[in-house]
């Protein structure tokens, strides 16, 4: 006699990750629609923090625009700041002074060890451990103070300026930059020892949420998160701007395009980047930061551009089109973190509940970029 299981069907459940919750990274909302643990289905919700900047972008005058752009990436502000000047630069068809692009990369680099520090500390967080995030914090503190003897504020730094810097730096600038590096190395080795390795770690990430590669060049990833994917990818190395066909670094690659994978190229990420700063500040320029527009006001000839870059989430695009006054008369951004988590609902379907933490904290996005 066969046994009636009609008792034991189940039916799916929906359940609402986020929009306040700690794994959600920022004010972002999950629905899944579940089974058991099981997740059959994911829609995402964003637009809780949306602001308009684009649109605001197009209502400031050129060098006003670059505080807007601070906010977008605000654990990137200097790659961010980059980028929009060198788009406006384009467009004016002016070049900065060599010491200001070797400083401005020194600034880049550093800012992306500070964001990839947060992350180790977050993903920790993710996967159940508290320690990483503390000390992770430390290096990430020992550049943040830096920053703010640089251009006065440890976030939100509007330094950049469109054809030069708001100032130049410190007189001890090398003597600080230098100073920290050792420490800051010591602190990425500590990250490293305490959790890429980690037996547990291992098993929260290891062959969780793979996307092959194929898959992420097919949904725009860019950054770590295609790189965990095995694709060599670097807009600094594909197609070099500013000053960086001057450095030797490379670009780390994964394998499996799965959580740890994407958390291993950002741990590398960070030696490339302190090579890249050992570099500049041994080879620092002489020369002026200041802009050859002066204090002029700055209206592009008629016309537009696109520039990228490679901030520590991937690559963000800027879009202008100048009607020749002066302001945007339209500024569009191409943001790696919308982009990378354009991928969501493929890497959470058929997952485990826990598992969707670590996942979507394996993307590393920045909701204030995601939502504009």
């Amino acid at each position: 006699m066969m046994q009636d299981n009609s008792e034991n069907q189940t039916i799916d459940m929906m359940l609402n990750m986020g929009p306040q919750h700690p794994s959600t990274h920022g004010v972002f909302r999950m629905e899944l629609r579940i089974d058991g643990e099981k997740i059959i289905d994911v829609k995402p919700h964003i637009g809780y923090l949306h602001r308009g900047s684009e649109k605001l972008s197009e209502g400031e005058q050129y060098h006003q625009v670059v505080t807007l752009f601070d906010r977008m990436d605000y654990l990137a502000n200097f790659n961010n700041e980059l980028v929009y000047c060198m788009a406006v630069e384009r467009l004016l068809d002016i070049v900065p002074s060599r010491r200001t692009e070797y400083i401005r990369v020194i600034l880049c680099e550093l800012n992306r060890i500070a964001s990839h520090l947060l992350y180790v500390g977050t993903i920790g967080l993710d996967a159940g451990a508290m320690t990483p995030a503390l000390f992770s914090f430390i290096g990430r503190d020992r550049i943040q103070t830096l920053f703010e003897s640089i251009s006065g504020a440890r976030m939100m730094h509007n330094y950049f300026k469109i054809g030069g810097l708001k100032e130049e730096v410190p007189t001890d600038f090398v003597s600080m930059v230098k100073g920290i590096m050792p420490e800051i190395r010591q602190d990425i080795d500590q990250a490293e020892k305490l959790l890429t390795f980690n037996e547990i770690f291992l098993s929260r990430t290891k062959d969780i949420g793979v996307i092959t590669a194929d898959q992420a060049i097919d949904y725009g990833l860019t950054g770590p998160c295609l790189r965990g994917s095995g694709v060599n990818y670097d807009v600094r190395k594909s197609e070099p701007y500013s000053v960086y066909s001057d450095f030797e670094f490379d670009v780390p690659v994964g394998l499996d395009g799965d959580c740890w994978d994407r958390h291993w190229v950002r741990i590398k990420e960070m030696d490339e980047s302190l090579k890249i700063v050992e570099q500049a500040i041994n080879n620092l320029p002489d020369g002026d930061v200041e802009s050859s527009l002066g204090r002029r006001l700055i209206r592009p000839s008629a016309g537009e551009v696109y520039v990228k870059a490679e901030n520590p989430r991937g690559e963000i695009g800027v879009y202008i089109v100048s009607d020749g006054t002066d302001k945007p008369y339209r500024l569009k951004v191409r943001p790696p973190s919308f982009c990378n988590l354009s991928a969501i609902e493929p890497l959470l379907q058929d997952s485990w509940i826990a598992d969707s933490v670590v996942i979507l904290g394996s993307l590393d996005i920045v909701l204030g970029e995601v939502d504009r």
